[in-house]
């Protein structure tokens, strides 16, 4: 019985790492962020964390589908290189270990798996936050953020994103019918829930009240999706910009011009949901 202990304790650190992705390069990243986690003034607020520790994230490559791997379902961790929305969850993540004083690996993996999955657990393709709609109501459920579109000015916002499974080719997971049946479940309760959004064409009258650090999600006037990139509000020369890993310059940025101007030159971008941090 010994033995068998031992030989568990042993493995078991193996079967954990089994669990997430995690290039050398990257682990090096996150553990240099981890050990700058300390000197940060606890007394901030979650967003105002946000700020700082999305800055350290600026000119990071951006690459798409870092997520997409073959096989089963794994927490990828990738630092490297970033899409709006792995920077943003992976931003989240630190700033919830900052205000909670823990700076190691493991933290930060759990921090990430319940922020990326419907139930915080990492239960399959189907079981990973797609809809950044559903993104924004499960983690205003689990306590990690509130969606304050509607009390900020947003009127309702007509929901029900069906592109994923409507285009299963895009999709290699979704060749598994299970996993496809399992997402239209998913779909169908997220038409169920209640979104607000602001037009793109009121942000800037109502833009004094988004603060700093606050989710940015800018929604569509495509029928059948939801968001089209997400990011952080940031605050330069008074006017709010956008914090985000751009799919067009290639990298984590500020944007140039301020948000309301940013989305005014997009047709498909029809305007924003506003989630706070707790």
């Amino acid at each position: 019985m010994k033995k068998i202990y031992l030989l568990i304790l042993v493995l078991l650190p193996f079967f954990t790492q089994a669990q997430s992705v995690c290039t050398p390069e990257s682990r090096a990243k996150l553990e240099s962020f981890l050990t700058q986690l300390p000197a940060l003034d606890k007394n901030h607020t979650p967003n105002q964390l946000a700020v700082e520790i999305g800055q350290w994230f600026l000119n990071t490559d951006y690459v798409e589908k870092t997520l997409e791997i073959p096989g089963p379902e794994q927490l990828v961790i990738n630092l490297q290189g970033v899409d709006c929305t792995t920077f943003l969850e992976s931003v989240v993540a630190l700033a919830r270990l900052a205000k909670s004083g823990k700076n190691t690996m493991g933290s930060f993996e759990h921090e990430l798996e319940n922020i990326r999955y419907r139930y915080g657990k990492n239960e399959g393709y189907p079981s990973r936050l797609h809809y950044f709609s559903e993104w924004i109501s499960r983690n205003e459920e689990k306590g990690i953020l509130t969606d304050v579109t509607k009390e900020i000015g947003g009127i309702d916002y007509p929901n029900a994103p069906t592109f994923m499974t409507e285009n299963p080719q895009f999709y290699p997971q979704l060749s598994d019918p299970e996993n496809l049946d399992e997402l239209k479940k998913a779909e169908v309760e997220l038409s169920k829930k209640t979104f607000h959004f602001i037009p793109k064409d009121k942000i800037q009258s109502l833009e004094s009240k988004i603060q700093s650090g606050d989710l940015i999600a800018i929604t569509t006037s495509i029928k059948n999706l939801d968001m089209v990139h997400v990011g952080f509000a940031f605050e330069k020369n008074g006017r709010i910009h956008l914090m985000h890993a751009s799919s067009i310059n290639k990298k984590v940025e500020i944007s140039d011009l301020p948000l309301s101007d940013y989305l005014a030159g997009n047709k498909s971008q029809s305007g924003i949901m506003v989630g706070r941090l707790k």
